[in-house]
């Protein structure tokens, strides 16, 4: 299967770290970009406009905003677009393809652990989640209304865990403890809570975890009051309709 990667940017640049079992040509306009990706991934090939699609799966990875100054010439094997907001409707109109395929992928697509909501043609499904599983776990989703929620939890939120993250190490660093062993003790954090929670459910672990009158207790209690729950809620709505209205 030979895949053409249009745009090479954060979030293609990830794509293209788990796509090396594939046969991989990439447009990139930015010359030095391309010269960044030649010594990163040797075996990719690297061009600096749009070949014909024909015989390709085109994974497009350029910004929402560059769709409508796209211009392509023949028609794709399947399109896989990663373009926040940006539905299947409108790519039908701007590209020509036997499939149409949503996704979204997270920046942990970097370490082939991304998290990527998926949506679409069925005819491609299959192909379409071996394609994306090479850069962490897939997920099918029935609508583009579940792909748009699915955009805060799956596309979004590792902005919000970092953000979480460094505010732990910042409590910890406010009370003395030394910045390198505080992000030291959150990476390894974030890790081992993965791992429990895609086997148990986050409230059954939270009571695991939080004795009576105990020193857990008394900071959940303390993020209660700061609405830390009501906040990432809101921030879900929020991203949400964000998604709606980039696609209008």
């Amino acid at each position: 299967m030979k895949i053409l990667l249009i745009g090479a940017g954060n979030m293609g640049g990830a794509m293209l770290a788990g796509l090396s079992d594939y046969d991989v040509t990439v447009v990139e306009s930015s010359p030095e970009r391309r010269e960044e990706l030649a010594g990163l991934y040797p075996k990719a090939k690297l061009l600096d406009s749009i070949p014909s699609l024909e015989g390709y799966v085109v994974l497009l990875a350029i910004k929402p905003q560059s769709l409508e100054s796209l211009r392509t010439e023949g028609e794709a094997e399947a399109l896989i677009s990663i373009l926040a907001g940006t539905p299947l409707a409108k790519l039908r109109e701007r590209i020509e393809a036997k499939a149409y395929i949503r996704a979204m992928p997270n920046i942990a697509a970097l370490k082939r652990k991304s998290v990527t909501s998926v949506t679409g043609d069925a005819a491609f499904k299959e192909e379409a989640l071996k394609i994306l599983s090479s850069v962490g776990k897939a997920i099918w989703l029935e609508s583009e209304k579940q792909l748009d929620i699915a955009t805060g939890i799956g596309g979004s939120a590792p902005a919000w865990m970092a953000l979480v993250a460094e505010a732990l190490a910042d409590g910890a660093v406010n009370l003395g403890l030394p910045r390198a062993v505080s992000y030291e003790y959150v990476a390894a954090l974030m890790d081992g809570m993965g791992a429990l929670l895609a086997e148990e459910h986050p409230a059954l672990l939270k009571d695991k975890v939080m004795s009576s009158g105990g020193t857990t207790a008394a900071g959940y209690a303390a993020l209660e009051q700061g609405g830390v729950r009501d906040s990432f809620i809101r921030a879900m709505e929020a991203c949400y309709e964000r998604s709606r209205s980039l696609g209008k």
